[in-house]
Parts: C-alpha cells; sequence; structure tokens
C-alpha cells in the first residue's frame, strides 16, 4: 500500500461475486484492506468466514477476517446456496486455510477501527447490512466518523430474491432501515449499487475467457467461479454469464467514472407484505424529503470489465 491508499473494510457473505471483490481490492494499491469482516448470507457465517479465508489463502494475503452476524436481526435467515453451492464457492478447487479468523466480533471490529482513524475508513458491504447496523446501534457516534458506505443491495427496478426485493436487503430489511435512516438523520455518506445497475454487467463467456487468457492461478479461478455463478443466471434469466454484484463496490473507489450516480431518497420496507424488503426510491422526488444515499444508475460495463481483468492479472 501507498500512503495515500484508502482505508476500506470488506464487509460480506463470500459468496462468488464477493470473493471476486476481495480479489479487485486486495490488487489495487490504491486501496488498503484493513480487514474482511463476514455474515450469514449466500451461506451461513461459519462457510461466509471459510471462504474469506480461502480467499485470502489463495492470495497469499495477510488481512484479518472478523466474523460477524449469524443471523437477521428480525425476520428468520434466508440462505442462496440455490446460486452458490453448498460451500457458496462451488466451482473451483478451494484451497485450505492455514490461518484461522479473529475472535473479535465484526462490529466491534468496525466500531474500533472508525473510531481509530476519524474520517478515513470506508466500508464496503455487499451483503445483508446487519453487521453495520449492529455497530451504528452500539456506537452510534460513528455515524460521523465513517468516511464513506458502498453497499451493494436493494434495487430501483425488481427484485431477485423475491418479485420486490433484492436478496441481501430481504435477508435483513430492518438492518437496512437503520443505516439509511442514519445516513439522512447523520449525513453518512451511502452509495447504493442495487440491481438495476449490476445487471448491466454481465459475466458473460467472452468476458471469462480474458480471466482464463490470463494464464495464471488466480485468473483460472476466477474464471471457473464465474463459469458456476453463470449457471443459475443461465437458468433464471437466459443470460450467457452472472451478474457481477459485487466487484462494483470496488470498482467505483478506484474508477468512479465507469459509474453514473444520482441523489435519491430510498425507503427500506419492513412490513411483512409482498413487497417486503424493498428498496423504494422517490425517484421523481414526490415526498418532497431530501436524498439520503447516491443511488448508481449507469456502469460502462466494458470498462468494468477491462479493469477487474486488469487487477486480476496483477496476481501471480
Amino acid at each position: 500500500m501507498t500512503s495515500s491508499s484508502r482505508p476500506v473494510i470488506l464487509d460480506g457473505d463470500p459468496g462468488h461475486d464477493d470473493a471476486v471483490n476481495i480479489l479487485l481490492a486486495c490488487s489495487s494499491p490504491e486501496l488498503d484492506v484493513l480487514g474482511v469482516t463476514t455474515t450469514y448470507g449466500n451461506v451461513g457465517l461459519e462457510r461466509t468466514t471459510h471462504n474469506a479465508l480461502v480467499v485470502r489463502e489463495l492470495i497469499g494475503g495477510d488481512f484479518p477476517v472478523y466474523p460477524g452476524a449469524d443471523r437477521p436481526l428480525v425476520v428468520p435467515r434466508l440462505s442462496a446456496e440455490a446460486v452458490h453451492g453448498e460451500s457458496g464457492l462451488d466451482g473451483p478447487h478451494l484451497p485450505t486455510p492455514t490461518r484461522g479468523a479473529e475472535a473479535l466480533h465484526a462490529a466491534q471490529f468496525i466500531i474500533d477501527t472508525v473510531r481509530a482513524r476519524p474520517g478515513e475508513v470506508t466500508l464496503l458491504p455487499t451483503g445483508p447490512l446487519t453487521n453495520l447496523a449492529l455497530a451504528l446501534r452500539l456506537a452510534p457516534d460513528i455515524a460521523t466518523l465513517i468516511r464513506e458506505v458502498v453497499w451493494m443491495g436493494g434495487s430501483l427496478e425488481a427484485g431477485n430474491w423475491s418479485p420486490s426485493a433484492e436478496f441481501n436487503a430481504l435477508c435483513d430489511p430492518h438492518a437496512a432501515q437503520i443505516v439509511f435512516e442514519t445516513a439522512a438523520e447523520t449525513g453518512l455518506k451511502l452509495t447504493m449499487f442495487g440491481l438495476n445497475v449490476t445487471h448491466q454487467a454481465i459475466a458473460d463467456s467472452r468476458r471469462v475467457a480474458a480471466f482464463r487468457a490470463l494464464g495464471t492461478p488466480v485468473g483460472e479461478f476466477t474464471a471457473v467461479l464465474l463459469e458456476f455463478f453463470a449457471e443459475h443466471h443461465r437458468e433464471r434469466y437466459g443470460w450467457d454469464g452472472g451478474a457481477l454484484h459485487d466487484p462494483m463496490t470496488a470498482a467505483y473507489l478506484l474508477a468512479p467514472e465507469l459509474f453514473e450516480v444520482r441523489p435519491l431518497l430510498v425507503d427500506i420496507d419492513i412490513s411483512a407484505g409482498p413487497s417486503a424488503g424493498r428498496t423504494i426510491g422517490d425517484v421523481w422526488r414526490v415526498t418532497g424529503r431530501p436524498p439520503n444515499v447516491d443511488a448508481a444508475l449507469k456502469v460502462d460495463a466494458d470498462g468494468f470489465f477491462a479493469l477487474l481483468t486488469e487487477r486480476i492479472g496483477r496476481y501471480r
């Protein structure tokens, strides 16, 4: 890392696309990965934590891994083995981790790190927002100390786990409500990458072939990972590849010019009805309330995949 590297905490539920986000962030000297915090989501907490350790082992990384929440605040736990397989990283051969996770809870690590570096740390959550919501409830003061939160979750259009809701939002809508309300009340800078933009970036066979053509172990790992990830998307959507959701968070910090974002008021539906977990964007500002997020609308998909391929090519 350089003296100008941006300190970040990656918080997620690895997960194929979470794994690619870790690879992108750790290959980029512009970012200083202070730690990876894990939560339930794509699979249970034990497996998501193991998968973070697997990725660290693969690249010879030295970042610490902190397990966090193993369930939502209120609602029953969801899981996505149908998308990610039983391991959460089905497809490639997974190395055996030689180093374990830390004992400190993820929420406490977030609190301690943000307090130690006020105004510096950016959080990149790519799963349910439970760890961040817990941190904000345990230590409300950190809301004004966090530099930015860039979340992959929600949708300004249709959902993917219900007709109304994206998976990460539906996993813990009450946690999302805490984070979004905190942004509205404190000015916490929050940027949202929902399905409306992530579905514009499909890891089709041509783009997967570019990872394989790198001729490196990490390039091959990424290609096999994305080939497995494509199966669900091919069956559900008829696409030639999977939508590469989570790496947009790190990519946004590295190359914001690839994205179009706009300020928007977004509310979270915490009802128990068919719209549970929906992220409701006030596109036409009919409420008269000020925006609480910067919502991503468009991505230069070719530029995004060019960045990913170049950075993953740095692993030898």
